[in-house]
């Protein structure tokens, strides 16, 4: 039997660093688990260079990706909203909500991008760990 899919929305201020990150780590390494979404408070134009540039690093590509609003995920209900915002969200349709206090990388340098790509990454690569391993308690294993 394989482990239940959480939906998983990341929520930043413009979609265009944090949680773009987020959904693309989980996307990458917890498909078994988690079918990933990002959303901004605010959305920006564009996802930053240095986002997409920190990404790449990873073997990630988010040239596909654009920043998008909450609205535009239409009526979906989230298992999990992850919220690096640091502000308030309105009203979204979730089981649960975690906050995550991660810095944005928007106007910083980009070695300090990068520091902010690696804790983003260690905090899914644990989000999905949890997730498997609640998926085992709840076989029974």
């Amino acid at each position: 039997m394989n482990a239940p899919i959480k939906r998983v929305l990341f929520v930043c201020i413009g979609n265009a660093c944090r949680s773009q990150m987020a959904e693309a780590f989980a996307r990458a390494y917890g498909g078994d688990v988690i079918v990933s979404a990002s959303a901004g408070l605010f959305p920006a134009t564009r996802i930053a260079d240095d986002t997409l540039e920190a990404m790449a690093e990873k073997g990630l590509d988010l040239h596909d990706q654009f920043p998008k609003s909450i609205r535009q995920l239409g009526p979906a209900e989230f298992d999990l909203v992850v919220n690096m915002s640091g502000s308030n969200l309105p009203d979204v349709p979730a089981a649960r909500i975690a906050e995550w206090d991660v810095d944005d990388p928007v106007a910083m340098r980009y070695e300090r991008h990068c520091e902010v790509r690696d804790r983003i990454e260690a905090l899914v690569i644990r989000l999905i760990l949890d997730l498997r391993a609640e998926a085992l308690r709840a076989r029974g294993a």
